[in-house]
C-alpha cells in the first residue's frame, strides 16, 4: 500500500489523470490518489477490475472483492489503465 508520495510530486494533481477517458470494458486498476480524498474503501487499492459505464464524471468499476463481484463508483484520477 503506497503511503507517501515522492517529495517532487507532493500536493500535486496530474490533469492528464484527472480528464482521462476509459472505454466500456477496459481493464484497469485502482491506485488512489492520496491528494484527494477517495470517496471507496482502503482495501481496494491495487485491486484490479473492468469498466461497466460512466457515470457523470466518475466511473463505475466492476471489482471482484473476495467471492462477490461489486460495483464502485470511483474517480478517473484513481484509476489507471491496464495494458
Amino acid at each position: 500500500m503506497v503511503r507517501r508520495k515522492k517529495i517532487r510530486t507532493r500536493g500535486k494533481i496530474q490533469l492528464s489523470r484527472y480528464f482521462q477517458d476509459f472505454e466500456k470494458g477496459e481493464k484497469v486498476a485502482v491506485i488512489r490518489e492520496r491528494a484527494i480524498p477517495s470517496s471507496f474503501p482502503v482495501r481496494l487499492q491495487g485491486r484490479t477490475g473492468t469498466i461497466e459505464e460512466k457515470r457523470g464524471k466518475a466511473y463505475i468499476v466492476k471489482i471482484k472483492d473476495q467471492n462477490k463481484e461489486k460495483k464502485f463508483i470511483i474517480e478517473p484520477i484513481h484509476l489507471k489503465k491496464i495494458k
